[in-house]
C-alpha cells in the first residue's frame, strides 16, 4: 500500500489550502497512492491577532466537505488537520479527519496533548481531546492516528499498537529549533521500533516548521525523508515486511501487561 505525504507550506486562507490539496491529490492518484495525508493545521495557518474561532468550522462545514469531494474524485483516503468550531467556546479543536474514497468521515481524532512548551501555549487557543484515537482498517493495514506533540508520549502509541494498529500516521506542525529535528527523527524511529509498526509523519514547512516528513519501517529503518522543500513523498508499506519483523521480534507479545500497564 502506498501513502502519499504532502509536505507543503500552509496558507492562512482555507481556499488556498484546498487548491493545494487538489494539486497534491492529482499527483497522489497518478502515483497509485491509497492514502493522501496533509499536515496538522492544514485548514489554515494561525495568524497573530486573528482568533482561530473565526476560521474554525464544524466537521460538516465547507472545508471538510471540499476534502470529501476531493477524496471521491480521486478515490483516495484523505487525512488532514482541521480546526473544529466548538459551540459556546472561543477555543477550537485541533482535529485530524480521515475520509474514505467514498467521502465518508471515518474518524475525527482530537489532539490529546497540547503543546504548552518552549514558549508556545496551545491550550490558550485549543481544547484538548478527551477520546483516544480509533484504528481504521485500510487494505492490509490498520491505521492509527496521532498529532505532532503526541509523538513525545509513547503510551499513546503503545495503546494504538494494542488496538491492532500496524501503521501510524502523524500529521504535524513540528517547529524548527535547536535539536528539534533530532528529536523529531529520533522519536519517530523509536515509536516504530518499540511497537514494530510503520510510522509515517507529514510535517508543514515554513520559517517556523522544519519539514523533514519521514517514514520508518517496523524495524526502525528509515524508508523516506522529504527534506525541507515542498514535495509529495510516496511511501510504500509492505505487509510481508511487517509480518517478518513481528515474527522475529515479538515485543508486543512480551509486554508484561500484568505489571507495566496498570
Amino acid at each position: 500500500m502506498k501513502l502519499a505525504l504532502a509536505q507543503l507550506p500552509i496558507s492562512p486562507n482555507p481556499e488556498d489550502n484546498i487548491a493545494a490539496a487538489q494539486r497534491f491529490a492529482t499527483t497522489a492518484s497518478e502515483q497509485n497512492a491509497t492514502i493522501l495525508a496533509f499536515p496538522e493545521m492544514f485548514m489554515a495557518l494561525p495568524r497573530k491577532n486573528v482568533a482561530l474561532a473565526t476560521v474554525a468550522e464544524p466537521l460538516d462545514g465547507p472545508f471538510v466537505t471540499a476534502l470529501q469531494d476531493l477524496a471521491r474524485k480521486h478515490h483516495l483516503y484523505v487525512v488532514a488537520g482541521v480546526w473544529e468550531r466548538i459551540p459556546q467556546e472561543e477555543r477550537v479543536g485541533n482535529v485530524i479527519v480521515m475520509l474514505s474514497p467514498q467521502g465518508e468521515l471515518l474518524t475525527a481524532y482530537r489532539k490529546l496533548h497540547l503543546f504548552d512548551a518552549l514558549n508556545v501555549r496551545e491550550s490558550d487557543t485549543m481544547i484538548a481531546g478527551k477520546t483516544l484515537p480509533e484504528v481504521i482498517p485500510v487494505a492490509d493495514f490498520k491505521i492509527g492516528l496521532a498529532i505532532c506533540y503526541d509523538l513525545r508520549f509513547p503510551e499513546l502509541f503503545r495503546y494504538l499498537a494494542f488496538q491492532g494498529a500496524n501503521a501510524i500516521l502523524l500529521p504535524s506542525a513540528w517547529y524548527a529549533g535547536t535539536l528539534k529535528e533530532d528529536h523529531w527523527l529520533t522519536l519517530l524511529r523509536a515509536r516504530a521500533i518499540e511497537n514494530t509498526c510503520y510510522v509515517a509523519a507529514v510535517n508543514a514547512i515554513s520559517s517556523s516548521f522544519c519539514g523533514r516528513s519521514a517514514a520508518f519501517d517496523p524495524f526502525g529503518v528509515q524508508i523516506a525523508d522529504a527534506g525541507e522543500q515542498e514535495q509529495i513523498l510516496i511511501v510504500e508499506l509492505q505487509a510481508e515486511r511487517l509480518h517478518n519483523v513481528r515474527a522475529k521480534l515479538p515485543v508486543l507479545a512480551h509486554v508484561r501487561s500484568d505489571l507495566c500497564m496498570k
